[in-house]
């Protein structure tokens, strides 16, 4: 939530104070003076507003308070506490309201004298109490600040409560003793049902009820983003005006987890821009999707056994699936113990394709992460590009150029680029590079690996 928020909130709280003040007062006079029950109870009404708009501005300067050690989802819920305080005190005052105009009703009480000078002061209730509605209210929606709804709420009741006493007043004056007291039991009603409105929703935010759209438009957000299958499960609790979200989100588990934590990222963008201010808390599910190849299934299973396998070949004889895997692992490792490690993959390549899946797993030493090498002689790179000129001579690959010999504990490495036809085909090309590392090895015997780069005519 942006600084100048809780400024706002406090501002608007603030200023409702001294309204309300002014008000009632005005209303507890002018009653008193004339002895009418409806406007004093509705200066009393009035009253709690003051209380409630108080306490509302010292909740909201105490709710904005980020997460701390002890509050992990923030200060939120101390505005739907001061909710459920005012809450009570207006009941308390509807319920004393009523049981005076019950009294004067029995007892037959006087009707209260009338002047202008009633009808001015409520008039004027009314216009300040309309505007101040609707500012809180607007305040409160921008906010989402349950103190704010409820102080909106109060002036909203102040409204209805002073029409309710003027038709009363009016009653009266026309010689209905009765006027007076039956709006003063208008005001209570109008209390307790706008009470009743508040408290439902004061409630449910403790009962941490899920806001209504609220977890379908985080589920509709969480979907749309690239690489996610499918949400499992999403719950939604408020605090304040902060949406709490757990989701348990589907992805492919041949995912790497940098790309996990990217949707992660992702995922939280998309819901901040839905709901405007969300918590996401996202826990990725690894799935295998329909479309997964064997090759994918089976580097998968590598990877969760920490296994480094590379050339994976998968063919399909007649129904039964035949499986070649290059194993690397520690060269300084006993046979037995490599044997056992390579006998523990093929064991569980079998139980996710079966036990008649054919599997062949060679085992290979393991490269050195940062091998040391040292750049040849020029001599020595023009001696092996030479080779590979005359190699590549008279073939479909030509233009042998970036020719790169590095010396090694383990031996030459050779790296090149070439250039082959447009047109050739991958398997084409890949045949006969092959062709000419195999050559070139045979040639030079110091040479342990060639690595070759073929690209187009005219490439970069």
């Amino acid at each position: 939530m942006s600084p100048a928020v809780p400024n706002v909130k406090s501002r608007v709280a603030a200023i409702s104070i001294f309204a309300s003040a002014g008000m009632a007062a005005a209303k507890f006079a002018v009653g008193i003076a004339i002895g009418s029950l409806a406007l004093i109870s509705e200066a009393l009404h009035s009253s709690v507003d003051v209380v409630a708009t108080v306490v509302t501005w010292m909740v909201v300067r105490v709710s904005d308070r980020p997460a701390d050690d002890e509050h992990h989802y923030g200060h939120g819920k101390f505005e739907s506490l001061s909710a459920l305080g005012v809450i009570a005190m207006l009941y308390v005052l509807a319920g004393g309201i009523l049981v005076e105009s019950y009294s004067r009703l029995r007892e037959g009480a006087p009707p209260p004298t009338l002047s202008a000078i009633p009808f001015v002061v409520l008039v004027i209730d009314i216009a300040v109490n309309f505007w101040r509605a609707r500012a809180l209210h607007r305040t409160a929606r921008a906010t989402k600040s349950q103190a704010l709804a409820a102080d909106a709420l109060h002036f909203a009741s102040d409204v209805l409560g002073s029409i309710a006493v003027i038709i009363g007043l009016a009653l009266s004056g026309f010689g209905y003793v009765w006027g007076d007291a039956v709006a003063a039991v208008a005001v209570a009603i109008m209390i307790a049902l706008l009470g009743l409105r508040l408290a439902r929703s004061t409630v449910e935010t403790l009962l941490d009820r899920a806001p209504e759209g609220v977890a379908e438009t985080a589920t509709a957000a969480i979907r749309a983003v690239s690489g996610v299958v499918d949400v499992e499960r999403l719950r939604v609790r408020m605090v304040g005006s902060t949406h709490f979200i757990d989701a348990i989100v589907q992805v492919p588990r041949t995912y790497p987890i940098d790309r996990v934590e990217e949707i992660k990222r992702m995922a939280q963008d998309a819901v901040n821009k839905a709901l405007d201010n969300a918590d996401l808390t996202f826990t990725a599910v690894p799935v295998a999707r329909n479309n997964e190849s064997v090759r994918e299934r089976i580097m998968v299973i590598a990877r969760n056994s920490g296994l480094a396998v590379h050339h994976v070949t998968v063919h399909d004889l007649g129904g039964k699936l035949t499986v070649s895997i290059d194993l690397e692992v520690d060269g300084e490792m006993a046979l037995t113990a490599a044997h056992d490690i390579a006998h523990g993959l093929e064991r569980n390549i079998r139980e996710e394709f079966g036990e008649d899946v054919e599997v062949d797993t060679h085992i290979e030493p393991l490269e050195p992460e940062l091998p040391h090498g040292t750049d040849a002689a020029p001599d020595r790179v023009e001696t092996i590009k030479a080779a590979l000129s005359r190699l590549a001579a008279d073939g479909a690959i030509h233009d042998i150029h970036n020719v790169r010999v590095r010396d090694t504990d383990a031996g030459e490495i050779v790296n090149f680029h070439c250039r082959a036809a447009p047109s050739m085909s991958v398997i084409k090309v890949h045949q006969k590079v092959d062709e000419i590392e195999r050559a070139l090895r045979r040639a030079f015997p110091t040479v342990k690996r060639v690595i070759s780069h073929a690209e187009p005519p005219h490439a970069q």
